[in-house]
């Protein structure tokens, strides 16, 4: 049951312009609604609208759209722990987990993930509402967020589109938001899913020592670690290796020895392979031996069911986006899907190195885009004629000076109550689930802290909440982790 409470508009300073005048910079739409999560009935209200980035003189910035879940059947709701949810991207709106991951609502899917007709969204039981508040947040240029200027001046892009930039401004806008919705006694928690797993390592220590808000956890949905992704060295090659396994299991590649086992029993023995053998090999480069290259050539095809001489051809280092193209050109010549590889697509031929398209996004925006158009405009009644991006224009990104694995380290360090989640799909061939271990090993290279920091898997890809049985995985996964961070335990001291 829904009831329109409140629509309330305020008025946009005549002497600021947004980059799409259509754009409010400080609007609120509150709606109310009942639903049964996790077994119970509860009561919620969802606010939202756009909040200002304000710089350090108050001039306002850019204009954030947002949506913010909470209970309304509760005492104390300002004790109530609130999530801050963001997406990836760079460049992406905050629509994938709102709508299809921890928000009340989910996609029309079936059971797998795939879109079905006619488009839209029902009631998501698995919703972490019932146990903590939700805001999602859209970053400058996605959703309906924009950038705001006076007259005649030019976007200062700098200020928003880098690491250490976004995690700045961003931290600006939830003290704001955090102030403004009295939730500064609430246990919190900041997610993070692909390059929003570098944006919350960045952002918990931006939190902690620039704006002094201090976090229960940090939770890394399949996170995209730029010190290891896509620089093409040995690292690289070595860890995402296991991920190969997966995929070739799931598509019944391997040899029947390994086929016939459960996939848990046999990514221990690739991961073994891929840490103990294949990462010393590839760092000798030329100067391997002939009989060890063979010899580790044979063992990654045997864990990637991938041809032996192909493997060869490639001296050991098979990309990622060539084993999409391979693993199955010769069964059937389809491609499988680079976020998540359960998916096939179609090439215009089936030679090359790479695939033509990436079929789990394409079948992605196909669910995505109408749903979150329909329920913002209809459901939520934010009522504009501004595009929602769903990827926006954000390049170039400056990645210099990434230090967000250290970053995440102290402020763990700086704080005994931060605990930290990562959850990763096994079928997620962009941000691996081996890379994501390999993250957490490097964030924490004392292993002092790993006692709070936990890892979660699940039989799907890089939304691995697509799938049904992992949406109620993972947010089961998710509730247990808030409720158990968020206990009083004392004093937060070593």
């Amino acid at each position: 049951m829904k009831k329109i409470l409140l629509l309330l508009v305020l008025t946009v300073t005549t002497t600021l312009f947004s980059q799409d005048k259509r754009v409010p910079v400080d609007t609120t739409v509150v709606t109310s609604y009942s639903a049964t999560i996790n077994g119970k009935k509860i009561t919620y209200k969802a606010q939202t609208g756009t909040q200002p980035v304000f710089d350090a003189n108050g001039n306002v910035k850019a204009t954030l759209f947002y949506t913010y879940y909470y209970r309304t059947d509760v005492t104390r709701s300002e004790d109530r722990p609130i999530i801050m949810s963001f997406n990836g991207g760079p460049g992406s709106a905050s629509v994938w987990m709102h709508i299809a991951y921890t928000g009340p609502k989910t996609l029309k899917i079936d059971d797998e993930g795939n879109p079905i007709q006619p488009y839209g969204i029902k009631d998501n039981p698995y919703s972490v509402l019932d146990v903590a508040d939700i805001v999602f947040i859209n970053p400058v240029n996605t959703g309906y967020s924009r950038p705001v200027v006076k007259k005649d001046e030019k976007v200062d892009k700098k200020y928003f589109f880098g690491v250490n930039a976004d995690a700045k401004y961003l931290a600006d806008w939830l003290n704001t938001f955090i102030t403004r919705n009295n939730k500064w006694k609430a246990p919190k928690y900041i997610i993070g899913e692909s390059y929003g797993g570098t944006r919350v390592m960045q952002l918990a220590y931006e939190l902690q020592s620039r704006q002094w808000m201090y976090l229960n956890g940090v939770i890394m949905v399949s996170p995209a670690d730029y010190k290891l992704i896509r620089t093409g060295a040995s690292e690289d090659y070595a860890i995402n290796f296991p991920y190969y396994t997966a995929a070739a299991w799931y598509h019944k590649q391997l040899p029947s020895e390994l086929q016939q086992k459960d996939l848990l029993d046999i990514l221990p023995e690739s991961e073994d392979f891929a840490i103990n053998k294949l990462l010393p090999a590839l760092a000798k480069g030329g100067y391997i031996g002939e009989t060890e290259k063979n010899n580790i050539a044979e063992k990654m095809a045997y864990y990637s069911g991938v041809k032996k001489e192909v493997i060869l051809r490639h001296n050991l280092e098979l990309p990622k986006a060539y084993f999409w193209k391979e693993l199955l050109r010769d069964r059937n010549g389809k491609t499988i899907g680079r976020l998540d590889s359960r998916y096939l697509g179609l090439d215009r031929t089936e030679t090359g190195t790479r695939p033509d398209y990436s079929p789990e996004l394409v079948s992605w925006l196909h669910s995505f885009t109408p749903a979150i158009n329909y329920y913002t405009q209809n459901i939520l009644k934010f009522k504009t004629d501004v595009k929602y991006n769903m990827f926006g224009p954000v390049h170039p990104w400056d990645f210099s000076n990434d230090n967000s694995r250290e970053n995440l380290r102290k402020a763990m360090a700086q704080n005994p109550y931060l605990h930290v989640l990562v959850q990763s799909g096994y079928y997620d061939g962009a941000t691996t689930y081996s890379a994501a271990k390999y993250t957490m090993g490097k964030i924490d290279p004392s292993g002092k802290l790993k006692d709070r920091m936990s890892f979660q898997g699940y039989r799907s890809g890089h939304m691995m909440y697509l799938r049904k049985e992992d949406l109620e995985k993972a947010n089961q996964d998710l509730r247990a982790f808030i409720l158990k961070s968020s206990k009083n335990v004392g004093a937060a001291k070593y």
